[in-house]
């Protein structure tokens, strides 16, 4: 008579839950190590580390949840990544670097937001245009005029 075998295998029953989950971890553990040489709180005063270790702390917590429900509960398989979006996105605040001195914020902004939303399959042109105008303008008022900064708003205005 043979003895009984336990028949456990390891298996991951949601990829996508599961592995993400291990990134939000990875990323808090860097956010941690990142912020470890900032002072914590002294008493009952937060020092400038407390508030980014507590979230950190808070997303590998929920990281680790996500992982965990990955093991357990079934969820879909990793499919292809689009990596037309983030592209254009990281694109359009490299273009917005390299364009604020010599355009201005006013054209840079613009540019940047319009080279965002191209990331989008669902861009249409109207509202893309108009929903550019709109954020530049805010950015205009936030940076320029409620803030203060010295930013040229256009490039024959210094």
């Amino acid at each position: 008579m043979t003895p009984a075998r336990n028949n456990f295998t390891f298996r991951v029953r949601a990829p996508r839950d599961f592995w993400g989950g291990l990134a939000l971890v990875a990323l808090a553990l860097v956010a941690i190590w990142a912020g470890s040489d900032l002072p914590g709180q002294q008493g009952f005063a937060f020092g400038p580390g407390t508030a980014p270790r507590i979230f950190a702390g808070l997303l590998a917590v929920v990281g680790g949840g996500i992982a965990l429900a990955g093991l357990f509960v079934d969820g879909p398989a990793i499919g292809g990544y689009a990596w037309r979006g983030p592209a254009l996105v990281v694109g359009a605040i490299l273009a917005f670097a390299v364009s604020i001195r010599p355009l201005g914020l006013v054209a840079a902004s613009y540019i940047t937001f319009i080279a965002a939303i191209l990331g989008s399959s669902e861009m249409r042109w109207v509202e893309s245009l108009i929903a550019a105008a709109v954020m530049t303008g805010f950015c205009v008022a936030l940076f320029v005029y409620l803030l203060q900064l010295p930013f040229q708003l256009w490039p024959w205005f210094i």
